[in-house]
């Protein structure tokens, strides 16, 4: 035994090990955005979850493994729900330990290289599986995908209009498996190799082949970002200076921020009047968003509402998915103390009933989403399905300012695009706002999170339909039929083993006092 494998022999110090190594790929995101460290963060995971001596030991390596990376990638959240992080952090990461006992089960002891070899397509199914309970907007959504790590990368890019980010989530662990088998099982190199080479075959097949989005017009859209200010009536004012600065320059659409508005419109018939004046002074709608209650029904919608020159156009998008705490409480009755100790909704917000495409001036057709709901690739897909020409994000983050999820915010906008062959504009209140092409390439700076300002943004059209949004989350449906498959095998091998009386394999652990044994299948 090694004096590492000694020091990992206290639960407390293991546990605290699988946090840290379940955490390192949050270096993979922005802002950070170490992309190529996400091809590597989980080999340190792997490693530790394989050499649990019991598979408990590896279920809690995958629990801990998953806690610590909940709390990573939402990390910014501290201040605002404090200790509660932690506890929705533990009860999410306990979806890892299933992954974990998969690790142990195909990658403990000294694997045969067919057991290697099933690893590098179970690991990653598992791990896709994972990915999709916990997108449930009720689990906290699809924040910090692995895949969307890579949301800078062309090639990836390519990839995700074929399978969406789902894809590369796929790929990503399934390079992490192969590098950790490298590592530590020699007998299992060549499965290993032959997943990396295979990984790189997909990539580039997809550079080549993957039908790549047809331009044929373009738009110039402005985002007006009035940055942090103090209370509505004065960020209405700056936002009306701003977009008055866009006369004379030939836009054809005009998009503010979540929660620019803080009025209803129908009980504040001066600012529609107000921003019905901006509209005929740039020649274009503007799209704002009001964050309000509504004169027409109780309670609070955050909307995304069309204005032309003759005011409101009568298109309107209520909000469909919520932040959990941030925007309401679940089981408010039992959850409601979370109030009292961070900044949880006072009031919960109204959901909207289903996914709106506008009609805008000039023929053009967007699909709006609000803030969290660009975590969410099936919902820009069923906009491009829809026929949405542009995508519409608006968000505000003004919370979480010095943090870096502005930036990884921002950048999902390319995921999205790609995904779904439209450009995507995500238009924000304080920053970081950012406009992507119908490839995902970011089309002119960002506007940080410091920035005032309005600017202008020539945007390239284009139509048909990605592989992605014509064949949906098919890597999904992959990863769970090899479950299933590996669930009817397993089964049917204990009851082999049941009939037979034989005593089932499993991987062999290492003690202070026996060296490894090898173990056939």
């Amino acid at each position: 035994m090694t004096t590492f494998d000694h020091w990992l022999t206290s639960p407390w110090r293991r546990s605290s090990a699988a946090a840290l190594a379940g955490a390192l790929p949050v270096l993979a995101f922005p802002a950070p955005s170490l992309w190529w460290f996400a091809y590597v963060a989980l080999v340190p995971w792997i490693l530790l979850a394989r050499s649990a001596p019991t598979p408990r030991r590896a279920a809690y390596d995958g629990w801990c493994g998953g806690f610590g990376f909940m709390v990573a990638v939402h990390h910014w959240l501290l201040p605002n729900l404090h200790v509660f992080i932690f506890l929705i952090a533990a009860l999410l990461g306990a979806l890892w330990a299933p992954w974990g006992l998969l690790v142990r089960r195909f990658l403990g002891g000294h694997p045969s290289p067919g057991r290697s070899a099933a690893a590098l397509l179970v690991l990653p199914s598992a791990w896709l599986t994972v990915e999709l309970v916990r997108s449930w907007q009720g689990l906290g959504g699809p924040w910090g995908m692995l895949g969307a790590s890579q949301w800078q990368v062309g090639p990836a890019l390519r990839l995700a209009s074929v399978g969406g980010v789902w894809l590369l989530s796929f790929l990503l662990v399934a390079v992490n498996v192969a590098a950790a088998v490298l590592v530590a099982v020699r007998e299992s190199r060549v499965p290993a190799l032959a997943t990396l080479v295979a990984t790189a075959a997909a990539a580039s097949a997809a550079w080549v082949w993957a039908p790549r989005p047809h331009v044929d017009g373009q738009v110039r859209i402005a985002v007006v970002q009035p940055g942090v200010t103090d209370g509505p009536d004065r960020r209405f004012d700056r936002e009306e200076q701003l977009t008055r600065q866009l006369a004379g320059q030939r836009v054809d659409l005009v998009v503010w921020g979540e929660s620019s508005i803080g009025f209803d419109l129908a009980d504040r018939p001066d600012l529609a009047r107000r921003i019905a004046a901006l509209s005929r002074a740039t020649g274009a709608d503007v799209l704002v968003n009001v964050d309000a209650h509504r004169s027409d029904r109780p309670g609070i919608y955050k909307s995304a509402v069309l204005v032309g020159p003759d005011g409101p156009t009568g298109e309107r998008y209520d909000k469909m998915r919520l932040v959990p705490f941030g925007e309401y409480v679940p089981a408010r009755s039992v959850l409601g103390w979370a109030t009292s100790v961070g900044k949880a909704a006072g009031e919960d917000r109204r959901r909207g009933s289903g996914q709106v495409v506008m009609n805008v001036g000039h023929g053009l057709r967007i699909g709006p989403l609000i803030c969290f709901e660009t975590a969410f690739p099936d919902m820009s897909r069923h906009l491009a399905e829809d026929g949405a020409d542009v995508l519409l994000g608006q968000s505000a983050t003004s919370t979480f300012q010095q943090s870096w999820a502005p930036a990884q915010h921002a950048s999902l906008g390319a995921l999205r695009a790609a995904e779904t062959g439209r450009p995507m504009v995500h238009a924000t209140l304080t920053g970081v706002s950012a406009v992507y092409g119908p490839a995902g390439q970011r089309l002119g700076p960002w506007l940080g999170t410091d920035a005032s300002a309005a600017r202008v943004y020539d945007v390239p059209l284009a139509h048909g339909l990605t592989p992605y949004v014509r064949y949906g989350d098919w890597p999904v449906h992959g990863a769970l039929l090899v479950l299933a498959a590996l669930g009817v095998t397993e089964g049917a091998r204990a009851l082999r083993l049941r009939r037979t009386g034989q005593a089932p394999l499993v991987p062999p652990a290492r003690t202070a006092h026996e060296s490894p044994v090898r173990h056939g299948r």
